[in-house]
């Protein structure tokens, strides 16, 4: 069995992996603000040169595993600190991060589903489904996120869910330079500053993402 201060570096080393992921996923998702002809093109391009790469397919399985023993992990600590009377963690960073740490519990279970929804949407039906060809009979993928942000329910579905992240990555960022020892005082307030703009930057330019498609296409 794996000790608390195990579990809690399992959490950091699957966070911080996530996170990091989250920056790539987002740099590659920025040709979606790109003129429609174009992003098509260049989106298309980049999901085939994904899906063909043997690299690329290695890192999807630590994802995929990742996702897995995070959630998994998160939800032990949340049951044994409930069990045991505390809160998920206690400290004086911040309102964001004081709220996030007393509710991880929910904001992790509302990112669960909502990857579950994600997954369903674009990975399953990529893969296993019936996606929508392009004029050379190649899956196209563009096509196939247009279809999905065009739906009013998902944009706010994935909207709700980037401001549940946002607290979530804040305070795990947070949570992880303190668990790898890193929390010095004398840069605590730019590791601070530093977690909160990433958290922001990210969730916000993910979210703008299905608007912007939404009102581009209606």
């Amino acid at each position: 069995m794996l000790s608390t201060l195990s579990r809690k570096m399992l959490m950091c080393l699957t966070g911080l992996f996530l996170g990091f992921f989250l920056l790539i996923h987002f740099l590659g998702n920025l040709q979606l603000f790109l003129p429609q002809e174009q992003a098509h093109l260049q989106f298309n391009a980049y999901s085939h040169f994904l899906s063909g790469n043997i690299i690329i397919k290695i890192v999807s399985y630590v994802l995929y595993a990742s996702i897995i023993l995070h959630a998994v992990d998160g939800l032990i600590i949340t049951l044994k600190n409930k069990k045991s009377g505390g809160g998920y963690q206690s400290d004086r960073r911040g309102r964001a991060s004081k709220w996030a740490s007393r509710n991880m519990g929910i904001l992790g279970t509302l990112i669960l589903i909502f990857l579950v929804i994600h997954f369903q949407n674009f990975w399953y039906i990529y893969k296993f489904g019936n996606p929508p060809l392009d004029e050379n009979g190649n899956k196209d993928l563009y096509i196939l996120v247009v279809t999905v942000f065009k739906e009013w329910w998902y944009v706010l579905i994935y909207v709700l869910s980037m401001i549940a992240l946002c607290y979530h990555l804040i305070h795990g960022i947070h949570s992880a330079v303190r668990t790898l020892g890193l929390y010095h005082p004398k840069f605590v307030q730019w590791f601070k500053t530093i977690g909160i703009a990433y958290s922001i930057i990210i969730c916000v330019g993910f979210a703008l993402m299905p608007v912007y498609v939404f009102f581009t296409y209606h």
